[in-house]
């Protein structure tokens, strides 16, 4: 599947973005403004000013419509909540070539603020995979203790697992250790039953 630099890129930060969310197993990764301002520059989201608890709460929202995208049953389904997200956000299209970057397209208003900027960038990018007809690579982890979401870019659509904790990994170890144990105990078993037979035949009968 072929998809522009600058919308591979927007895909990453609404994955990212998805995967703070708190889980049975993690904090919440946005808990504060020092943890929005973190990933605010980890991922060069550029245009962004002073931070304060109005962006945190923004952000926290276009997160979960992002999740909400990625549970969407149906591509119209994903198609309500996407319009409302690029609609909300004020999208603007312009034509950019900031920081040494080559031109590219940002979708958000000028002065817009981090959430309407993730909203209209990373919106944009959700709406090109289900024009694509691509929905279904919009995927969460199927490891039974992980739930992150990422988009399966493999060729024939098979990528059953996030990359971030190796779960396909462990799994796949899991699965050869628990083939070895049954296979292990069904040689013993068989072992047994030739052993216990031999016991069990009459000398003159050998």
């Amino acid at each position: 599947m072929q998809i522009p630099h600058d919308t591979r890129r927007a895909l990453d930060v609404v994955v990212a973005l998805v995967n703070t969310a708190a889980e049975p197993d993690q904090p919440d990764g946005l808990s504060d403004i020092g943890a929005l301002r973190g990933f605010v520059q980890e991922y060069s989201i550029s245009d962004v000013g002073e931070l304060g608890a109005r962006d945190l709460a923004g952000v926290r929202t276009v997160r979960s419509k992002f999740a909400q995208v990625f549970a969407a049953p149906t591509a119209r389904a994903a198609s309500v909540l996407i319009n409302e997200l690029v609609a909300t956000a004020g999208t603007t299209p312009q034509l950019t070539d900031h920081d040494g970057y080559p031109w590219h397209v940002h979708y958000f208003a000028p002065g817009a603020s981090v959430g309407d900027h993730l909203a209209a960038d990373g919106g944009m990018a959700l709406a090109f995979i289900v024009v694509s007809g691509e929905q279904e690579r919009l995927r969460r982890c199927e490891a039974p203790d992980c739930r992150r979401a990422f988009v399966d870019l493999s060729r024939n659509r098979s990528r059953r697992y996030c990359d971030s904790r190796t779960c396909g990994n462990r799994l796949h170890v899991a699965a050869y250790r628990a083939r070895r144990k049954e296979a292990d105990a069904g040689a013993s078993e068989q072992e047994e039953i030739v052993h216990g037979g031999e016991q069990q035949q009459d000398p003159d009968h050998r």
